[in-house]
This record gives structure tokens, C-alpha cells and sequence, in this order.
């Protein structure tokens, strides 16, 4: 039994989502499509079984259905307390996602992409290697980096201020290759980039920087550096958390340091480093080119 979608709560919906629960725009967003996605579906159809072949239908990866999922339970669940009867909500239930291990960007990689981001304009080519080190320095998402202002950096203190989901505010601390790389940016490069906003970074038209910007920047520096396809901009942040856990860093430094709100977020990476020394393990003790061998 599926009840009509109650449009009427929408407005209330997503303002609840912004300014209550400290969603995210893009969060919100997200959340209003999956939701006329499922409006779509109950206008048509009177059985929750049939919405899995509606979103396959639709192209929905395993994950994405399990995303929609939740964000139709989360509008239903505060539907019913605002009253409504949402009979739906027992029988929508989320598939079951294999947890894939993040793939994290190799130190040759990034080396790679350093180098290509290079350009005659020395300014532009600041700010890029500034986003770089940033992404792999900081391991920050980039909505947290295209959100990063002038005065989110101390000086003295050495460290920028991070603003994260939920408009979570973390402080992270700079090394010192960071530190003289953004002091030089701020110095040499960026009052050459025609900008007069307080974003740290800025495009070529001298604005903030979108996610469309990086997306745009990452893809033609992989293709400049002879990668087959363009390194996706959360490699940054696996390859930054795989590192400093095989640096000898502690989990609840890296969480802390990352914005998870959960350990058990962090702790997906202790699987990558252990692949990592199975693999080497493998490849240098002698024991493993032993063969059949009975003992």
C-alpha cells in the first residue's frame, strides 16, 4: 500500500533539512530528487515491491536505490510527525550494498598530477598545485575546499578551519609544506588572479571556484598526465587517510582530522593498509615462494 506523496509538507521538509539538521544545499537537493523520483513512481504505482524494478528501470546502481531509500524514509518518518499515515514505510526497505574498499591515490599519482597542473601563467599554476596539496595534504572534500575563505587561515597558529557537513567546523593543522605553499599562494599568486572575494581560492574569472571548476581542472590535468580516465577528486581524501594510517597515525586522529562523524567510517581504511601489507608480504618473505609444501 503506498499513500499519495503529500507535497505539502515539502517546504516544511527541506527547511527542516537546512536549517534545523544542518543539511548541506547539495544535501537538500539530492534529497528533492530522490523524492520526485519517488513521487514519480507511487503516481503510476500501488505496490512498494514494484519500486526496485522502477528504479532499475530508471538506472539506479545498487547504491543509488539504497540512497533514494533513505531519503524517502527520512521525508516519510517526518511526514508521521506531522501526523500523516505513511503505511509505505514498513515495506521500503533498503538493498543490501557491498562495501567496497576506497581506492586511494598513489604518491606516484599525485606526482604525476603535480606536474601536469603546471601552466606559463605562475599564477594559475599556484592555485593549482594548492588545490592538489590541499585535497591530498588536508584529505578535505571539495565542497569543503571550495568553501575555505581568507580568514578560515591562522597564520600563527597554523592551521585552516574547515567547514563540514552539517556545518561541522574542524581545525586542521598545516605541515610545513603546506604552510610556506599557501603562504607563498597568498603572497605571489593570488592577488594576480584579478579576485577581490574573500574565497582562498579563486577560478580564472577571479570568482569561487565550483565543484564544476575542480571536476573541470582535475580532468584535464589526469589527461595531460596520460592517466586513462580523470582521477576522481575523493582519491584524494582515501589516499590522504591510507597514508597517515600507514604513517603510524591513529584512527581517532585521522576522524578527527577528516570530519567523520563515526570511528567506523575511519576504520575502512585499516582494511586498505592490511590488503596493502598482504600484498608486500607476499611479493618479499621468502615463505611465500614456498609451494606445496607439507610440513
Amino acid at each position: 500500500m503506498i499513500s499519495t506523496m503529500n507535497n505539502t509538507l515539502w517546504i516544511d521538509f527541506f527547511d527542516d533539512l537546512q536549517n534545523v539538521r544542518g543539511r548541506s544545499l547539495n544535501t537538500v537537493m539530492a534529497y528533492r530528487r530522490d523524492l520526485e523520483l519517488y513521487k514519480k513512481f507511487s503516481e503510476k504505482n500501488s505496490r512498494m515491491i514494484e519500486f526496485f524494478d522502477f528504479m532499475k528501470k530508471e538506472g539506479l546502481s545498487t547504491r543509488s536505490q539504497a540512497r533514494v531509500i533513505s531519503s524517502v524514509r527520512t521525508y516519510l518518518k517526518y511526514c508521521e510527525t506531522r501526523g500523516e499515515k505513511c503505511p509505505e514505510l514498513r515495506d521500503l526497505k533498503p538493498p543490501k550494498v557491498k562495501t567496497s574498499l576506497p581506492k586511494a591515490i598513489s604518491v606516484d599519482e599525485f606526482e604525476r598530477l603535480f606536474l601536469a597542473c603546471s601552466g606559463a601563467d605562475k599564477a594559475k599554476t599556484a592555485r593549482n598545485q594548492l588545490t592538489l596539496l590541499f585535497l591530498y595534504g588536508l584529505g578535505c572534500r571539495v565542497s569543503e575546499l571550495i568553501g575555505l575563505n581568507l580568514n578560515d587561515f591562522s597564520q600563527t597558529e597554523r592551521w585552516v578551519k574547515v567547514l563540514g557537513k552539517g556545518n561541522k567546523e574542524r581545525l586542521v593543522p598545516l605541515t610545513d609544506a603546506l604552510y610556506f605553499a599557501l603562504e607563498s599562494y597568498l603572497k605571489e599568486a593570488r592577488p594576480n588572479l584579478n579576485g577581490s572575494n574573500s574565497a582562498l581560492l579563486l577560478n580564472d574569472r577571479g570568482h569561487r571556484p565550483s565543484r564544476v571548476d575542480v571536476w573541470r581542472w582535475l580532468a584535464a590535468w589526469s589527461a595531460k598526465a596520460g592517466f586513462d580516465e580523470p582521477v576522481h577528486p575523493h582519491r584524494f581524501r582515501h589516499g590522504c587517510a591510507t597514508a597517515l594510517l600507514e604513517g603510524g597515525a591513529d584512527l581517532r586522529s585521522i576522524q578527527v582530522m577528516l570530519g567523520h562523524a563515526s570511528i567506523q567510517t575511519t576504520q575502512v581504511y585499516t582494511a586498505v593498509t592490511t590488503n596493502t601489507a598482504v600484498k608486500a608480504v607476499e611479493e618479499h618473505h621468502p615463505l611465500s615462494k614456498i609451494k606445496d609444501q607439507s610440513v
